[in-house]
Parts: C-alpha cells; sequence; structure tokens
C-alpha cells in the first residue's frame, strides 16, 4: 500500500475524529488492498480507485462510527461488508453480523475476516426475510431498500428497545413519512465524510414507547 493513501486513511480518520490504534490502521489498508484486489475479478463495488475506496468505503463507514454501541450489530445488506467490517475493526467489542444474499460478496466477507483474523464478525449468506437469530442491539444498513422496508423486513431481529441506523444519501421526507407509526425518527445527523461532497446522513430509528 502506498504512503499516500496511509496518510490519506489516517488524516480522514483523524478528521472524523477517530484515533485508531496501529493494529486497526494495518486491518483497515489490508481490507482496502483485499477489495481492490478482489474487485477487479469480481466486481463488488463500482468504486474502482484506492483512493476513491479510502474515501467512499472506509471513511464513509467509519463516520458512523459514534453512533454504534452493539453490543450485537446487525449490517443488512451489507455487500462486501460495508460499514460492518470497518466497524469491526474499529470497535473490536461489538460483535457484527454480516448479512447479504450475494454469494460471490459474501465469499469475500469471509476471506476478509479470515485474511484480517477478525474474531468479533460473522458473513451469513440469507434473504433478511429468512435470517433467523437471536435479536440484536443494533441493525444498520447503507444502501438497503427504502426506510420503510429496512424497518419492516429487519423488525423482527431488533431488541425491544433497540435501534436502526440508516445511512442514507439525500433524505426523502416521503420515506420518512411512509414509515409505520410505531416507529419514531429519533435523530438526523449530516455527515462530514472527508474528500466527499456527497450529500450523507444518518437517521437513528427506534420504537415509539
Amino acid at each position: 500500500m502506498s504512503a499516500s493513501i496511509d496518510r490519506q486513511l489516517e488524516e480522514g480518520l483523524a478528521q472524523l475524529g477517530i484515533v485508531a490504534e496501529e493494529l486497526a490502521l494495518q486491518r483497515l489498508l489490508e481490507l482496502l488492498a483485499l477489495l481492490h484486489k478482489w474487485n477487479r475479478a469480481y466486481n463488488l463495488t463500482a468504486v474502482r480507485s484506492l483512493d476513491e475506496m479510502v474515501i467512499k468505503h472506509v471513511l464513509d463507514s467509519a463516520a458512523v462510527l459514534q453512533a454504534v454501541t452493539g453490543p450485537r450489530l446487525l449490517d443488512v445488506g451489507a455487500g462486501p461488508g460495508l460499514p460492518g467490517l470497518v466497524l469491526a475493526i474499529l470497535k473490536p467489542e461489538v460483535d457484527v453480523t454480516l448479512l447479504d444474499s450475494n454469494g460471490k460478496k459474501v465469499r469475500f466477507q469471509r476471506q476478509a475476516i479470515l485474511e484480517l483474523k477478525l474474531g468479533n464478525v460473522t458473513a451469513v449468506q440469507q434473504r433478511v426475510e429468512r435470517f433467523v437469530a437471536p435479536e440484536f442491539d443494533q441493525v444498520i444498513s447503507r444502501a438497503f431498500a427504502s426506510l420503510a422496508d429496512f424497518v419492516l423486513m429487519t423488525d423482527p431481529l431488533l431488541k425491544p428497545d433497540g435501534e436502526w441506523l440508516a445511512m442514507k444519501g439525500r433524505v426523502n421526507e416521503d420515506e420518512l413519512a411512509s414509515l409505520p407509526a410505531s416507529i419514531v425518527l429519533r435523530e438526523q445527523q449530516v455527515l462530514q465524510v472527508p474528500g466527499d461532497s456527497a450529500n450523507r446522513h444518518l437517521l437513528r430509528l427506534g420504537r415509539t414507547g
């Protein structure tokens, strides 16, 4: 990995207020290298260059770190493991489950878990509506369906007092209006992703009462 990528990653994390230990930085760089390598053969993401992957994948995922408390987090529609892998590296005390139905993306997740020696991550290939597991404290999604579908499809997987974390571009008021009456928007945060001028938001949702 080039020194410029190292520097871009470290400076970006610093701008997000994240102090990453040396092992975490090394793992993030290894994840980038692995994703870049696999992407050439398996087309896991439309993002091609390493410097763009730092911004669009690693820093974008890391931007929600302060909202992640766990102790059990489910990443739904995780694709190649984002944001789950990044969050698991930066918060090793959180137990992360990656869920996706795409075989090649889950194979990448499992390879990353193996090579990066991530004992706090589990990769599952399954459709969300068929997935059965003990309830999670938080459910996160970066690019999975509409807000209402995200909440309704994962509702059985979230603890009664749990929280949904929806990573979005522009916030669609119609999407918010389509949420069931039993779901409340607790907080809407604008995410400032270093190097990215795109609109990024985090919506924190929970059940009423």
